[in-house]
């Protein structure tokens, strides 16, 4: 595929970019409450430091919005009734924060954050069961969830659920009966249907059976790294070509070695460009802007965390207790800074710099949430 020769200027009307980053965090990782969420399999909302380190970083990167998770992704709670209440944390933090922080409800609430120099707050859950097993509640609790704000619905996380298999699910399931129904009430009330985590099976399903284009929000491809949490050229394409969108991740499944560094992002990234086209690939870090400080203790308590996901069977092939959940070269507020500088070292002009920090993900949103 050739360079687009467009020359719309990266950095946008404002002068600086959009950067949307489709799957991220928004918190300090530093704090004491954040080190000890890292141990937890899912730690609440309450527990995340968004503090003034977390916000001054998040400007300072140039982000504009960032889709977080909220809401059961695993664990024991009740999920219908925790994802209610974690969304209700975040109205309170974006509450307590309105000089820094938006809700994004349309793509014109990121345009707005972009302008006010604020960040967008995309919801989005990274598991499905909170809308229950009863195909009578479905489009109900769909409806509530878009009331309530939310944007974003993954179908599964690494497991299988009552919707389809994860990436880790040996049977690969396709879509479920079930599943086909919440995929027909995210469509109805105009949610992204998120296919990250899915087993590829369930990936083609939910891609062939939505009416609305969908998305793989946070990936890496399996033609360079052949890991069950990357997509494979098949699921990519099909994405792409309806009209949907793929992020790629900051995560160490873009190398075998669980070692990624940023040119393993870059690579997946012309990769992904190669298979689906510039207009549908975009980023999803999976992490937060703030970095790590202490990397020798985030390593023990990180073995710990690896240990007890693997236990409840919830881990993914290529977590490792030496493997940092993160590019250790592409982190901290100049990420993005220097991802531009890498992609256009690969010859990128700005114009497909600039739909690969965000205008994708806008177009996309636009094609899903408009009314």
């Amino acid at each position: 595929m050739t360079d687009t020769d467009t020359e719309t200027d990266t950095a946008g009307a404002a002068g600086r970019p959009v950067i949307v980053n489709a799957l991220g965090q928004l918190d300090n990782p530093n704090t004491p409450a954040a080190r000890a969420a890292a141990t937890q399999l899912n730690p609440a909302s309450d527990q995340l430091a968004v503090d003034a380190r977390a916000l001054a970083d998040a400007h300072a990167s140039g982000l504009t919005a960032v889709n977080i998770t909220l809401g059961y992704t695993m664990g024991d709670l009740p999920p219908y009734e925790h994802t209610l209440a974690e969304i209700a944390v975040w109205d309170r933090i974006i509450e307590a924060h309105p000089a820094d922080l938006l809700k994004v409800r349309t793509t014109a609430d990121i345009h707005r954050a972009h302008r006010e120099r604020r960040i967008g707050v995309v919801y989005g859950f990274q598991n499905a069961v909170a809308v229950g097993e009863d195909p009578g509640l479905v489009d109900s609790r769909v409806a509530t969830f878009a009331d309530a704000g939310v944007r974003v619905v993954q179908l599964t996380y690494n497991q299988a659920n009552h919707l389809g298999d994860g990436s880790m699910a040996p049977a690969n399931r396709g879509l479920t009966p079930f599943g086909r129904q919440v995929v027909e009430a995210l469509n109805d009330h105009r949610l992204m249907v998120d296919l990250s985590h899915s087993g590829e099976r369930t990936c083609l399903d939910a891609a062939r059976h939505s009416r609305q284009p969908v998305s793989v929000n946070h990936t890496g491809c399996r033609a360079l790294a052949d890991l069950p949490r990357n997509k494979t050229d098949e699921e990519l394409r099909l994405v792409a070509d309806r009209d949907g969108f793929v992020g790629i991740y900051f995560m160490p499944f873009l190398n075998l070695t669980g070692q990624a560094t940023a040119a393993d992002v870059v690579d997946h990234i012309v990769h992904a460009v190669d298979v689906c086209g510039e207009d549908h690939v975009g980023i999803g870090t999976d992490g937060s802007v703030t970095a790590v400080d202490d990397l020798d203790a985030y390593r023990a308590a990180l073995a710990e965390h690896v240990a007890a996901r693997r236990a409840a069977g919830v881990g993914a092939a290529g977590e490792r207790a030496d493997t940092y959940p993160f590019v250790v070269d592409l982190r901290g507020v100049d990420q993005f800074r220097d991802l531009i500088r890498l992609l256009e070292k690969r010859g990128y002009r700005s114009g497909r710099i600039e739909k690969i920090l965000g205008r994708n993900f806008l177009d996309y949103a636009d094609r899903v949430w408009a009314a």
